[in-house]
Order: structure tokens, then sequence, then C-alpha cells
């Protein structure tokens, strides 16, 4: 194998093997560089659920993106994710601090996106299993999700893998790249660690595409604060930031929101990193529908104050300034059947009870009295009269209580309840580099393009603030990954 390439992409995750993909399509010559050994390939990517957030009007541009049946269109409301829409759920979450270039680009390019992984391979499918339900015999949906790729994350890295093999692109394994190599202030290679060596890689541009800082526990307490070496980490331990830190060290900008994260609701005794052989299901987040309660046996957030995909992404970092770093997430039999099924996998911290006195005792690590004064003072303050609807915001909320629930307010009074044991889990950081929108080329700390340098996925800094739409990084991991894989590629070109 050469060690010479007009595009090298760091990272073999899904903005990865978009960028390899778009930049092979320019016909430059491309290598892909992953850290981890073979079998742990896929960067957080393989670790994430495979909802995909972008814009349709009808089920007309869903039929461009995956095959519905005649009786599903019978018998399902797609709804709609209208490209205002997803401007208003982008940023109201981000509390309009979006970068509006990359945010606009996000938007509207989403669903040509879409279709483009489709013709790359990937096989999107209905996601009735998470995101609908039955009303009046009919499929509806809700949250503004209705496609998912089939087998998940896990299931698009090997889509894309098997596209990387078709196209003949080379990927060495098993190699880190420790920094960039640099003729004068043009990016001309890497440098990279494997097996004990020191090899270098030399192409005409770089494509950092290998994530977040999200699995080092220094920079997330540096960067995120004190507490954050405590979270489990809910993907790749790969990710360290490596990506993020040679860019800074040779003057790249930094951009976005440094401090924040996705950070979701994860089983307490799930492992340090992810688990490929579980997935996302360690994750728990029909809590909703039930009460969150701390060690101190009281609620801290309001559980109904939207649908989980957009507040699941913040809540895991209220989980983590409790007390020990947990909260139990407490249910009746009323909701039992519309728990969603990463509640019924084996792998799971849980107590059942027919009391809710007999229930206060198994919640280790929580002050039974007051759980059972925060109970019976939730059970006494919703309003009964607003009729229950999981499908929709259904203003079934609370009165005189504080928190308040907004929604979905039932009583806990159908033995037997159910509880499980949470933490945080991390997913990815928002923080990362300053680019070009539109070229996915990044720019040095005086925002001047650095010749060479492209970055996407996790590292593009910007898009996120604060909060999460469910489904959009995987969606904005194949945007950018193909922008700047395909710019890359054309400078690479234009040079030979």
């Amino acid at each position: 194998m050469s060690n010479n390439y007009d595009v090298i992409v760091v990272g073999k995750g899904n903005a990865a093997l978009c960028s390899a993909l778009a930049a092979k399509d320019t016909g430059a010559k491309v290598l892909v560089i992953e850290a981890a050994p073979k079998d742990d390939h896929g960067g957080n990517s393989r670790f994430a659920g495979g909802v995909m957030r972008f814009a349709y009007d009808s089920v007309d541009d869903l039929m461009k993106v995956t095959d519905i049946t005649e009786k599903e269109l019978a018998e399902t409301d797609f709804g709609t994710n209208t490209a205002d829409e997803f401007f208003d759920d982008l940023f109201r979450l981000t509390q309009y601090r979006t970068d509006p270039d990359l945010s606009e680009i996000l938007v509207r390019r989403s669903l040509e996106t879409m279709i483009w992984l489709r013709e790359k391979g990937v096989r999107f499918v209905p996601n009735f299993g998470r995101q609908s339900a039955l009303v009046d015999g009919r499929r509806k949906f809700f949250g503004r999700l209705p496609i998912e790729v089939s087998g998940g994350g896990a299931g698009l890295v090997d889509f894309l893998d098997k596209s990387i093999e078709k196209a003949n692109i080379d990927v060495v394994y098993d190699t880190r790249v420790v920094s960039l190599i640099m003729d004068g202030c043009n990016v001309v290679g890497v440098n990279t660690h494997h097996d004990g060596q020191v090899i270098q890689y030399h192409a005409k541009s770089v494509v950092l595409a290998c994530g977040g800082f999200e699995a080092n526990p220094e920079m997330r307490t540096k960067y995120l604060g004190h507490g954050w070496e405590l979270a489990k980490v809910r993907g790749s331990r790969f990710n360290q930031g490596d990506g993020l830190k040679m860019a800074l060290d040779i003057g790249a900008a930094p951009y976005g929101n440094w401090s924040g994260c996705h950070a979701t609701g994860w089983d307490r005794n799930a492992p340090e990193y992810g688990d490929v052989n579980v997935g996302d299901k360690f994750q728990k987040h029909s809590y909703i529908f039930g009460l969150l309660i701390n060690a101190e046996g009281r609620r801290f957030v309001d559980e109904g104050a939207d649908f989980h995909s957009f507040t699941y992404a913040k809540y895991g970092g209220e989980v983590l300034k409790q007390t020990g770093q947990f909260a139990w997430q407490v249910f009746d039999s009323k909701v039992k059947d519309i728990l969603r099924n990463e509640y019924r996998i084996k792998f799971v911290t849980k107590v059942t009870a027919n009391t809710l006195e007999e229930l206060s005792e198994k919640l280790e690590g929580v002050n039974a009295e007051e759980f059972l004064n925060t109970a019976r003072a939730y059970n006494a303050s919703i309003k009964a009269e607003v009729p229950f609807n999981h499908t929709i915001l259904d203003g079934r909320g609370t009165t005189g209580i504080s928190p308040p629930k907004s929604n979905w307010a039932q009583a806990l009074d159908a033995p037997p309840y159910e509880a499980y044991q949470t933490t945080c889990g991390i997913t990815f950081t928002f923080g990362g580099l300053r680019t070009v929108a539109d070229t996915g080329q990044v720019l040095d700390v005086h925002l001047k393009p650095i010749p060479g340098l492209y970055c996407a996925g996790e590292m593009l800094g910007g898009i996120f603030y604060f909060n999460y739409p469910s489904g959009t990084g995987l969606v904005s991991g194949s945007i950018f990954g193909r922008i700047a894989g395909t710019s890359a590629g054309k400078s690479a070109i234009a040079e030979n």
C-alpha cells in the first residue's frame, strides 16, 4: 500500500465514510485511517439508534428515501417535518444560537443527502417501533421522525462500509493519527502510530472526522465542568479528542458550545463505554410517562415538557447534577405497554413492588419518606379532567407542585410499580472547529482557511447548543461529511 494519496480521511464513522465516498466520487485516491481495530470500527455511529431527522413535506418525499407498501400508506399518518418545522425545532432547542449558515445547509440539504445515502446502498425503513402508536386503528407518527436506518447505527456503518469496499477505498485500522504534517501553512499529511511504529501518510487534503472528546475524562472535566469525568460513555472509547487537539495545535479556530454535550439517561450499571452487542438499549427514554426521582426523593425536571426527542439529550446532564449522579424512573402499570423496548432488555437495573411504600424501600440510595411525600403530592396535583394521550402534547399536567409536569401526568395508583435506575450517559460533545460552511474547510483563529484541512461530524462546531433534536446527528454527519469530502477531493484533483 502506498503512503501517498489525494485525500486522507481520519475516522471511520458515518461522517468519515461519507467524506471518503464523496472524495472518491471526484476521482481522488482516498485513504481512511481508523484508530480502532477492525472489530471495533465505526466510531459513535455504530452505537446510534439510527433515526434520521430530515425535512419532508409529504409521504411523497419519504418514498424517495424508502419503499413504503400500499398497506402502510393506507394505514399510516406519516405527518410532516417541513423545512419550517425543522428550523423551528432546531432554533428552539439551541436557544437560537445555532450557526445560521450551517443550519441552513443542514435543513435544506437533508432530504437530498438521504437520497444520496440510499444511492450509496443505505437501506431505510419506517420507524414504526419507537416513534409511532396506534390511534383509532391508524398508525400515527409523533416527534417528526418516521424513518430510521435498517439495523440502526451499526446498520448504517455496515451499508457505508460495503460502499467503501466496492469503491476500492484503502482503509488502515488500529492506527492512531497523532499530528498533522505541515508544509509551511499547508496541511500535507498525518503522522500516525501503529503497532509501536511511527508511520507518515501524505496527501493534498486531510478530512478530520474522528469524533469529539466524549471518551476523554480529562477533556470532559476541562471543558464540560466538574463531575463530567463521572459520566458513562454511550459510544466508542476511541473518541479521545485527538482530531480536535491536533487541529488546535496548528491554529485552527475553536467554535460552538464547548461546555455543552449530548447526554441522556443511561442504565446506572451499564459498562464504562458502549457495548456493540447492546447498542443504544441502555438508554431509558420513556421517563416522560413517569417520574424522575433523585437521592433526596424529589423530582428535579419537568418530565413531560415535550416529546423525549426534544428533551432527552439535555436531561442526562440534569441527572449528573444530582447527588450520587443517579435518578430512578418510576412508573405504574397503566403505562407498562407504552414503555419503549429498551425497558425489556436482559441487562437492566430494575425493581418492582405492589405498593408505593414497598417501592420506596427498594429505591436504593433514595430518601424513602421524602419519595412518598413527592409521590402523594404529585398524585394530588394532576389535572384529571384532561384526557391522557401519549401521541400528542396532551396538556394533562399538574398544578401547585414544582417542578410542574406539563404533559402525560397520571397518578401513580395502579400496581405493580416499576422503577429503573439511571445515570448520565454522554453521547457526543458540541464544541468543535469553525469551517467554511459550504466547503467544510477549517478556518484558523484569524478566520482564514487552512489549506488542505477539512472537518465533519462531531468535530464540526456551531450547530448544537444546550440541547439537540433527536435524529439530527447522523444526518448532519452525512451532509457535512459529503460536503467536506467533495471539497477535499476537488481541491486535491485541481493540484494534480
